[in-house]
Formats: structure tokens, C-alpha cells, sequence
């Protein structure tokens, strides 16, 4: 079993869906035990996913109902084995802050050998949440296989 955190800026838009979807295609695969969770760099309160985020997910058959944001803090990049971020900002404030950890951390595009940020669609309307999700999607299906072997690498590493 391996543990994937992702990581945006508030925990209540991007990384509550890709954590949902990325879930989700872990079972798909045969991969039901492992857990994926989500935090923000900028959590400053537990808070719900975005209503759009909510709409978006559950027309694809995933419910972000119960989620509450959280801050991540040092044991969240501890007990990852993988650490997938937004924006080139937060992969690189994770690893200026937890350097021992920093080889656990990529940004969710380069699953797909890409270095783009996935916009935030925070206060925009429905259609840039159907954009985010479209592109979380993407970059998740097409990535798949790799963000697999970075997770089992690392939860050899640890085990």
C-alpha cells in the first residue's frame, strides 16, 4: 500500500477533486488500498470543497461531501510516499521547507513529463471547474502509470 498526497493552495478546488479522481482510478487499477489525501499550503481553516468543485465531481461519480481542508504540515509529507502539487510554487515551498522530503515531491503535470501549473479555478464560474476537471483528468489518466511506480518506489524505500 502506498499513500499519495496532493497538494493545492486552500484544499478546497483542485487537490479535493484530483484526490477523488486519482482514488478512483487506483481502484480501477486493482488499487483499492491505497490512500490518497489532499492538503493546501493555505488552509487556514477546515472549509468544505468549492460548490462547483462538489458539482463537477459528483457528475463523474465522486463525492467530495465530506471533505474538510487541511494545512499540510510536516507528518502529511512523512507519511507520503508521493507528493503531487498545483503549481510550481507549491512544489518548490515544500521543498525548500521540508528537504528531507523534497524527492517526494513533482508537480502533477510532470506525471506527464510537463511542467505547467493547473490553473485554480477559485471564485470563477461552473465552466473553468469543468476546464480544472477536464484537466485533472487528463493529466491523471495519461499519468497513471507513473505516478504508480513513483509511489512504489518510495513505499519500498520505506518499508
Amino acid at each position: 500500500m502506498a499513500n499519495i498526497l496532493i497538494v493545492c493552495t486552500a484544499n478546497i478546488c483542485r487537490s479535493p477533486v484530483a484526490a477523488a479522481l486519482l482514488s478512483d482510478r487506483l481502484r480501477r487499477q486493482g488499487l483499492p488500498d491505497w490512500r490518497v489525501r489532499s492538503a493546501g499550503t493555505w488552509a487556514m481553516e477546515p472549509r468544505g470543497a468549492s460548490r462547483y468543485s462538489i458539482e463537477v465531481a459528483r457528475r463523474e461519480g465522486l463525492d467530495l461531501s465530506r471533505h474538510r481542508s487541511t494545512m499540510i504540515d510536516e507528518r502529511h509529507l512523512t507519511d507520503a510516499d508521493l507528493v503531487l502539487t498545483m503549481e510550481v510554487g507549491h512544489a518548490e515551498a515544500l521543498r525548500a521547507e521540508f528537504p528531507q522530503q523534497a524527492h517526494k515531491v513533482y508537480m502533477l503535470a510532470e506525471m506527464v513529463g510537463h511542467t505547467y501549473n493547473i490553473a485554480d479555478p477559485y471564485g470563477g464560474p461552473l465552466e473553468e471547474y469543468e476546464r480544472m476537471y477536464e484537466g485533472l483528468a487528463e493529466v491523471i489518466d495519461n499519468g497513471l502509470d507513473r505516478i504508480i511506480e513513483l509511489a512504489k518506489e518510495n513505499a519500498n524505500g520505506r518499508g
